[in-house]
């Protein structure tokens, strides 16, 4: 879904931490909204998004993983989101 809507995608790793069984890294996420995304006409703007992502390992394979996208700001970029009253 995002691909298709970001066809510029591009992720910069910031950082990556590797600890006993898991690693967890920090990336910039860029794209331009030129496709459809969850029923939203594409924007045309570009947007910058931070991903972070925990992954555990075993056996050299993925076992589990977690991430956390700035869906919030990612909208807000779109227009979509309305910014916060500036107090």
């Amino acid at each position: 879904m995002y691909f298709k809507a970001f066809p510029d995608f591009h992720a910069e790793v910031e950082d990556l931490i590797a600890e006993g069984d898991r690693v967890v890294s920090r990336a910039t996420v860029r794209g331009t909204h030129k496709d459809e995304l969850m029923g939203m006409a594409p924007t045309g703007k570009q947007v910058t998004v931070t991903v972070i992502c925990i992954t555990r390992f075993a056996d050299n394979r993925i076992i589990e993983d977690w991430e956390l996208v700035d869906m919030f700001g990612m909208l807000q970029q779109l227009g979509v989101s309305p910014l916060p009253a500036q107090g």
